[in-house]
């Protein structure tokens, strides 16, 4: 099995953005040494305790500081760009780092209303306007897709010797369908989805069709949430902090990051609360090793899927990379 990392830079309560940041670096750097295929960044607008609204930047930083992962967006947001725009950035980052940079399609606003409207004028417009968007990107990365012809003389310098791989994400049969008739590859959000995410991803499949070239296949990645420890308890213990603060930023709150595991234990859980937190758990991965080993594979072979990526937030950069640790020592080693 094929493991990746998608990293949201969470800030936590003892954290600056600077230190979520530079955690970001230090995960990228161990997910290289414990043999991850590749780290992914997400990109969020003016959203509380995420750090993260430029991942091109963070990117070149990661790249720079690790030699063989693979690195990307997960996702670029497309409606609030130029097509042109994100493929000179992307082209660059292939440029600097041969054969290493993912591109991840998101249309997802990543943000508040008032973000969204500060980023584009006309964000909606261009929601609905994804798929002519995506085949223009795709012309500027790969010759195969004919550019319009006011495009035909224009490339998105500096054109890299490896394009970067185009990956569509998404959770619905809508994204599902236009990744396949494009001959994408596919990145299922289960830790984001209430949808029926394997009949989503088996859609994607049956709408596949292979690009003229021939080379282009079927393949899917599906994200994941999951916290490993040594012990069941241990890891229970850890990911309440990322669950006490998914229910404090539904209500608007939780501006000050990932709480500590204290705190966590110390929130004060209403009825709805407590059941709204039994059912987050249970779409997410929390245990030892061997009952996370055996979860994600059971995830994986419902899904079909090529690759698993991880995403955890954690209040201790250390108990996540050691969550990371521990998953690919069980699955990688």
């Amino acid at each position: 099995m094929r493991l990746g990392i998608l990293d949201q830079s969470p800030i936590s309560t003892n954290q600056n953005a600077q230190a979520a940041l530079a955690a970001s670096a230090k995960l990228a750097q161990a997910g290289e040494k414990f043999g991850y295929t590749r780290y992914w960044l997400a990109e969020h607008h003016d959203l509380p305790g995420l750090a993260c609204s430029a991942p091109e930047v963070m990117l070149s930083y990661i790249g720079a500081n690790t030699s063989t992962i693979r690195i990307g967006a997960g996702a670029v947001l497309l409606p609030y760009y130029k097509p042109y725009k994100v493929a000179e950035v992307y082209n660059m980052l292939a440029t600097l780092f041969p054969d290493r940079v993912d591109l991840g399609i998101g249309r997802a606003p990543g943000g508040s209303a008032e973000a969204s409207n500060a980023l584009s004028e006309n964000f909606l417009k261009q929601v609905w306007a994804m798929p002519e968007n995506i085949k223009e990107l795709l012309q500027f990365l790969d010759a195969e897709y004919p550019a319009a012809h006011e495009q035909a003389a224009l490339s998105a310098a500096p054109v890299p010797a490896v394009a970067p791989v185009p990956w569509l994400l998404g959770t619905s049969k809508k994204s599902a369908a236009l990744a396949g008739s494009l001959g994408l590859s596919y990145t299922f959000g289960h830790f984001m989805s209430e949808n029926d995410g394997p009949e989503i991803v088996q859609q994607y499949k049956l709408a596949f069709k292979k690009r003229k070239n021939g080379e282009s296949k079927a393949e899917v990645i599906v994200a994941v949430s999951v916290i490993c420890a040594e012990t069941t308890e241990q890891a229970e213990a850890i990911a309440l902090s990322s669950l006490i603060w998914s229910l404090q930023r539904a209500k608007g709150q939780g501006e000050k990051g990932v709480p500590s595991i204290e705190e966590a234990k110390n929130y004060e859980l209403t009825e709805e609360e407590t059941e709204k937190l039994t059912s987050m758990k249970e779409k997410m991965i929390i245990g030892n090793p061997q009952e996370v080993k055996n979860k994600l594979s059971k995830v994986s072979e419902t899904y079909g899927a090529d690759e698993m990526m991880i995403v955890t937030i954690t209040y201790d950069i250390a108990d996540k990379i050691q969550s990371y640790k521990l998953i690919a020592e069980e699955l990688l080693s």
